[in-house]
């Protein structure tokens, strides 16, 4: 799918989606409890939908409606083929945990995106719980041969992945005795670990995490069903909230303003820009002003990274973003597919190995390379509402965690034509 937006007038309001790291958790807790859980407003996109898959062909059964799921959790089977598991890195690596606890051999394959990204220190670190695993070098397929393990004491690096530490919180209630997570370094993208650790709450397990020591230890405990509902997605409302910083005015509801997820910060980030802020409940109003450089640290929010290269290129002045690194192992090279593609444009920019420097000016006419990742094509959307001439390739991408995107934003006035 390949579209051009033209310059644009917005102006109104959307509801946030629901989040997709949240729904991933809830998912997964639920299908750890005996019994039923609900889930409410869950989001629908390829990545969740590839968690409920590979869920199912495990015993766990999803009855989906439109504004809840109820999963019946807590009784595991061996799977009959495969556990495809799309480009969701998520539930790759929270899977591969679980599938410890599942009586029987499975093999966890992915997409062609994520069969690229690393899992091998998840495995690593699984092994050492007594855990039969392996994986193919670094990456997928995984293999796992479960049923139980024994926990105690297990180590870890924190800064290559929060997902890691996550998928182990996951099982490690389920441990033949007492289970302790250990990291090596400190820990990067502590925001998801934080948000993994409240959904664990909301099922009745309780961790105890010393930051100081960089220890989290978890004595044995069972899951407890729950009633779960879904905060709205900080990092998808980045992009609905950017148009309205760049393009006129963009009021976004549903949204928890004490969130734990670490995109919450775009809001803090438009302010520092200039952006005019409304908060109120549960909605956040934001209008176009002209906006300044900044320099910010992404480490705890490194999904923000194409969002705020974006309105660093709209702005004045010459903007740097650090702690970005690990954004060369997402859908895709994160770091030189923005570089490349804020090039395309006119823009000036400087990519580093851990910081990327953006010089804002006037956007000239472009095709932008999506790579197939949903954060660049939704990014980019926000140069051609405020420029115009902006065509994104591969726009179908959004699906990934956001399928209703170009639908949304042509609401609030985006002019986009289909080619």
């Amino acid at each position: 799918m390949r579209i051009t937006i033209k310059k644009s007038q917005v102006k109104g309001l959307t509801q946030a989606p629901s989040s997709k790291s949240y729904t991933i958790r809830a998912l997964m807790c639920a299908a750890m409890a005996p019994g039923q859980s609900q889930i409410w407003q869950p989001l629908c996109s390829d990545d969740t939908e590839a968690a409920i898959r590979v869920l199912d062909q495990i015993g766990v059964k999803t009855q989906v409606s439109a504004e809840k799921w109820a999963v019946a959790g807590g009784r595991f089977k061996a799977p009959s083929q495969d556990l495809y598991c799309g480009d969701s890195a998520a539930t790759l690596r929270f899977m591969s945990a679980i599938c410890a606890k599942v009586p029987g051999c499975c093999r966890l394959t992915a997409g062609p995106s994520l069969a690229r990204r690393p899992v091998n220190t998840l495995v690593q670190a699984m092994k050492q719980w007594g855990i039969e695993v392996s994986c193919h070098g670094e990456t997928a397929p995984v293999m796992v041969n479960g049923g139980s393990f024994k926990g105690g004491i297990t180590q870890l690096p924190g800064d290559i992945s929060s997902q890691y530490v996550s998928a182990l919180l996951l099982i490690a209630p389920g441990a033949s005795k007492d289970a302790t997570i250990r990291l090596t370094t400190s820990l990067e993208s502590r925001p998801y670990v934080l948000m993994t650790l409240e959904c664990l709450r909301q099922f009745g397990i309780n961790v105890k995490f010393d930051e100081a020591l960089k220890e989290f230890e978890i004595i044995s405990q069972i899951y407890q069903t729950a009633e779960y509902r879904v905060e709205g997605d900080w990092s998808s409302v980045s992009y609905l909230l950017g148009l309205g910083a760049v393009a006129g005015e963009s009021r976004v509801s549903e949204l928890n303003l004490q969130s734990l997820q670490g995109d919450k910060m775009i809001v803090n980030y438009l302010q520092q820009m200039g952006a005019g802020i409304t908060l109120s409940g549960d909605r956040v109003t934001i209008t176009q002003n002209k906006l300044k450089a900044i320099k910010a640290d992404l480490n705890d929010c490194i999904d923000l990274l194409p969002t705020m290269a974006v309105l660093a290129s709209l702005a004045e002045g010459t903007s740097e973003f650090s702690g970005i690194e690990r954004a060369r192992l997402k859908e895709s090279n994160r770091i030189a597919a923005v570089r490349e593609n804020l090039e395309k444009a006119g823009i000036r920019v400087v990519e580093e190995l851990d910081k990327l420097i953006v010089t804002g000016g006037k956007p000239t006419k472009a095709v932008i390379d999506s790579k197939n990742d949903h954060r660049i094509a939704m990014a980019f959307s926000m140069m051609g509402a405020a420029a115009g001439g902006i065509t994104i390739e591969g726009a179908e991408c959004v699906t990934k965690t956001y399928p209703e995107y170009w639908g949304h934003i042509q609401k609030l006035g985006v002019k986009i034509d289909e080619q």
